[in-house]
């Protein structure tokens, strides 16, 4: 059963929305437990600020450096991910946030700037990159005009923009899938919060823990939000997402090899026929976890931040009623009436934590009815995204994608930003309903096709579809590989190339009963690929260099000694007996004798 208030937005978010809009501050952590002993933490941190203090340099939540930054390229609106990981959707179901918070593998960034011109547009991107490259240690000024697009069916402004505004703003679209998230982003990601990481859920945020996830994603939104009636405020929302594994993280940190656990400590299944002493089936995660925050998360959250709005509770989490939940000395408990899930007030001078007791299915006790386990939501599409064919020469792409709707069909646009070296043939871009012999080209309505120019820009392929309910359709085109230059290939050649992940948005449904989850637009991305190019052989130069070399050596030497050495013939040459080693004896006494003669005379 589909419920009303899912974990794309959280009901606590929903409910305390209005309270939310209007403070300076608020920060609040929902947590989610997954199936296969899962856990989804969402983090999720707000700042607003007047636009007239902004524009007159008055920071005070709105953190400075980044503000400085703003100002000075003339963005009027900012999303930053980073990535890692892949979201399960099969077992975990749908994205949170509605995957809005969600970027693709590696670090994406897209902005609309204000500028009159393309050129300008530019020159203000690169700035912009160079500048958040330093602020996150990360490696976007690799962002050039061949890693950057101008969409233009795939994202929309999310802020509130004045008609004389829109006409000046320009979207750009980056994407580095290589770039690898560490700790060394985290560090700026927190110094922008007003607690800086010392008080408030943000306590919780360890570097261990996060990037030993199986699924992360850190964003930053920057919009103006103006309400009617009211001064417009510039927001600044920042919210991490993980998914944990909770065996995982209950690992001592000075002992985190895994080791079998002991006879005594299996959870097995004793409604199995063959259970026994030496015999033993594992239960089923999902109908019993049991967990600590501080636990989970390495330790409890410290107290909570003074800056924050007190009206709305900072840790949230989605689990029934009927389960019992222990919670340290001063905290208050408010359940929301759906049954589905309770938030909490920390105190804010004393920690806070709290303990998920295992559920026991077996006994006097035993819990047996299936609402004590919160259902994953079913996501509105799957897609999934691969190479076919083989060889270096040519190659292929195919997109599955898959309505699992019964009665509903699905709207969307999908974007794709390819590398210049990936030359698709548009006449081969086929769609193929599956259990239809035939290809049916009425899921395309619209394309947007952008060719690529060599070492200048990427490919850029923008496509609205429509998908029939419970329905499947394979997405396929051909492409081939050019050859690069030597200078071009990274360090691990042999690894391949990273191609970005496929932008796929979900459009609002236009049909007043669809139900809420369908009435708002929503995000997902496929995984990146791994191209591989016709590789060189990078020791040939090697080889030609050490070849070069010694045939010069040689040459060089030969006519050095020409040039060098004296020659003379035989005749004038001095006369030498052959004596063999005695006869050179000889012969140099004599001449030491006749010198010491010449020099006597000269004496006397």
């Amino acid at each position: 059963m589909r419920h009303f208030f899912s974990y794309l937005i959280p009901f606590s978010i929903l409910f305390w929305s209005a309270v939310a809009a209007t403070s300076d501050y608020y920060e609040q952590l929902n947590l989610k437990p997954l199936p296969q002993s899962n856990l989804l933490a969402s983090f999720n941190f707000r700042s607003n600020t007047s636009l007239s203090q902004f524009e007159a340099h008055n920071f005070r939540y709105f953190p400075r450096s980044l503000g400085q930054i703003l100002q000075h390229v003339g963005t009027r609106e900012l999303h930053l991910r980073f990535s890692l990981g892949r979201w399960d959707a099969e077992s975990w179901g749908a994205r949170p946030w509605d995957g809005t918070k969600e970027g693709g593998t590696g670090v994406e960034l897209w902005a609309w700037l204000e500028a009159d011109t393309d050129e300008e547009a530019d020159r203000k991107w690169l700035s912009l990159t160079n500048a958040l490259s330093g602020l996150f240690c990360a490696s976007l000024n690799f962002i050039d005009e061949t890693r950057t697009t101008r969409p233009v069916m795939s994202f929309q402004p999310e802020g509130n923009h004045p008609n004389s505004t829109l006409a000046n703003m320009q979207l750009l679209h980056g994407v580095l899938p290589r770039e690898v998230v560490c700790t060394e982003n985290l560090t700026p990601f927190l110094k922008l919060l007003p607690c800086k990481g010392k008080a408030g859920i943000s306590t919780l945020l360890d570097g261990h823990k996060l990037f030993d996830a199986s699924w992360q994603s850190m964003a930053i939104d920057i919009r103006p939000i103006c309400a009617d009636g009211e001064e417009c405020v510039l927001q600044i929302e920042q919210a991490i997402d993980m998914v944990l594994d909770i065996e995982r993280s209950k690992r001592p940190r000075d002992n985190p090899i895994p080791r079998p656990a002991p006879g005594h400590d299996l959870k097995c299944n004793s409604s199995k026929p063959y259970h026994s002493g030496d015999t033993c089936f594992p239960t089923d995660f999902v109908e019993g976890q049991d967990w600590a925050l501080d636990q989970v998360f390495g330790k409890a959250i410290k107290s909570a931040c003074p800056l924050t709005n007190s009206n709305i509770p900072p840790v949230c989490i989605q689990v029934p009623h009927s389960r019992d939940i222990y919670t340290t000395a001063g905290a208050t408990e408010i359940k929301n009436p759906n049954g589905l899930s309770r938030c909490y007030q920390i105190p804010s001078d004393d920690g806070f934590s709290f303990i998920l007791p295992h559920i026991s299915r077996e006994g006097e006790q035993a819990v047996t009815s299936p609402s004590d386990i919160v259902e994953p939501e079913t996501p509105l599409l799957y897609a999934e995204r691969s190479f076919t064919g083989h060889g270096y020469e040519r190659g292929g792409v195919r997109t599955i994608l898959t309505n699992p709707s019964p009665d509903t069909e699905v709207e969307f646009v999908y974007m794709e930003s390819l590398p210049w070296f990936m030359r698709i043939y548009l006449h081969t871009l086929k769609t193929h309903i599956d259990g239809e012999s035939r290809s049916s080209q009425d899921v395309i309505e619209e394309i947007y096709y952008r060719p690529a120019l060599d070492r200048v820009r990427g490919t850029q392929l923008e496509l609205r579809m429509r998908i029939p309910p419970a329905s499947t359709v394979f997405l396929t085109y051909d492409f081939e590989k050019s050859i690069l230059r030597y200078t071009e290939y990274p360090p691990d050649a042999n690894r391949g190339f990273d191609v970005a992940a496929a932008v796929i948005t979900i459009l609002p449904s236009n049909s007043p009963n669809a139900p809420l989850e369908r009435q708002k637009t929503s995000n997902l991305r496929t995984t990146t690929l791994l191209l591989s190019l016709p590789t060189p052989d990078f020791s040939m130069p090697y080889n030609v260099i050490i070849f070069t070399s010694t045939a010069i050596a040689l040459a060089f030497g030969g006519l050095y000694n020409i040039l060098i050495r004296r020659f003379v013939g035989a005749d004038e040459a001095p006369k030498v007996s052959v004596g063999g080693l005695k006869g050179k004896i000889l012969t140099g006494i004599v001449r030491l004798a006749e010198k010491l003669k010449g020099a006597k005379g000269k004496v006397e």
